[in-house]
């Protein structure tokens, strides 16, 4: 699995890090990024991120 934002539509509100800490992380500058995109693989948290994203600025594509 790969995921990844989509930083023309994130708006940084954080919801991603609170419902998976373990994959996303807030920068210093203010910034979401995919700090730990290996925790995917063994985390549900991911997909309901994705789902959970006001702005859908989160993208998982399924490994081929």
């Amino acid at each position: 699995m790969k995921i990844r934002i989509d930083d023309d539509l994130c708006i940084s509100c954080g919801v991603c890090v609170e419902i998976c800490p373990d994959v996303f992380e807030t920068t210093d500058d203010g910034r979401t990024i995919v700090a730990h995109p290996e925790n995917c693989d063994d985390n549900d948290c991911c997909e309901e991120a994705a789902e959970s994203c006001p702005t859908e600025a989160i993208i998982i594509e399924e490994d081929e």
